[in-house]
């Protein structure tokens, strides 16, 4: 694996399961749209994953073990010291290769990939297709726990790889960055109010991540079909871009894409909608343009 295979097939991983320096995750988390426009609530798929797993994967939990418990936003990048001990503790060291899976859209591990590659590890894929594709071509499961003994990892922080709601509005104010919305087009109109205030940060163009899958094989569409989904929002020219959703989940969806398709300067707006709307001072536009 080298910093430019962050997606790996179902065979390929079925060939290296054994391998010493192999650390495979589960990430899954299920969300349930909670009433009235208040966000999500958040379940973890660790009861799913010990009932039945891809053999020697482990399970990582982003929404709590992996999240900034001090901040009231949810699923925020812990420091990275800190994600660091946490991967320690799970046996991941400076030489493993990690791959990571979840049930379900591949948020959950682009999100983990994208926070592996936020602390200075590069050795770290997503499964092309996830659980899903595992399960249809019948390949193995078990509810085997693995044991490791603890790692090494070290950090070496690349806080360019995360924005706050400061660069934010610098963006809106000088343009400085291309941003996009990865949700779904109605959220990003504001048709749908899923964060308790509707429409989008002003400037920011809209990403669907669902667009990026495709429908019937539920792995990501190759680098031409990523470059068409990206190319009207001017992205792919852009010296930086920054990505948000609603909790900066669904957005490492658009950066794996963008990081495909070979951008070299992307970040992720960590706080997205879920910090954004408790300001009310701070502007959405609703509809389909930026």
């Amino acid at each position: 694996m080298n910093d430019t295979q962050s997606l790996v097939s179902t065979q390929w991983l079925a060939e290296r399961l054994n391998d010493r320096n192999l650390r495979l995750f589960d990430t899954t988390i299920y969300l349930r749209p909670k009433d009235g426009g208040g966000g999500y609530q958040a379940d973890s798929g660790r009861e799913k994953w010990a009932a039945a797993h891809i053999p020697n994967a482990g399970f990582l939990d982003l929404a709590i073990e992996f999240s900034d418990q001090s901040t009231t936003v949810p699923f925020m990048m812990p420091p990275a010291e800190r994600f660091c001990a946490l991967a320690r503790a799970h046996g991941i060291s400076d030489d493993s290769q990690v791959v990571l899976y979840n049930d379900g859209m591949p948020m959950w591990a682009t999100r983990a990939w994208w926070m592996f590659r936020s602390v200075g590890f590069n050795n770290v894929a997503v499964l092309d297709g996830g659980w899903q594709k595992w399960q249809r071509e019948g390949r193995e499961v078990n509810d085997i726990a693995p044991s490791h003994p603890a790692g090494n990892l070290s950090a070496k922080a690349r806080p360019q790889l995360w924005a706050d709601k400061d660069d934010m509005l610098r963006i809106m104010a000088d343009g400085s960055a291309c941003t996009l919305n990865a949700l779904a087009p109605d959220v990003y109109s504001g048709e749908t109010n899923r964060y308790g205030r509707a429409g989008h940060i002003p400037g920011s163009q809209n990403v669907f991540y669902g667009s990026l899958i495709d429908q019937e094989t539920g792995t990501f569409l190759p680098r031409d079909g990523l470059r068409k989904q990206l190319s009207s929002t001017g992205s792919l020219e852009a010296d930086r871009v920054v990505v948000y959703c609603g909790g900066g989940i669904s957005a490492t969806m658009d950066a794996l894409a963008l990081h495909i398709v070979g951008h070299k300067n992307i970040a992720i707006y960590d706080g997205s909608m879920s910090e954004w709307i408790k300001d009310e001072s701070l502007p959405l536009n609703l509809g389909n343009e930026p």
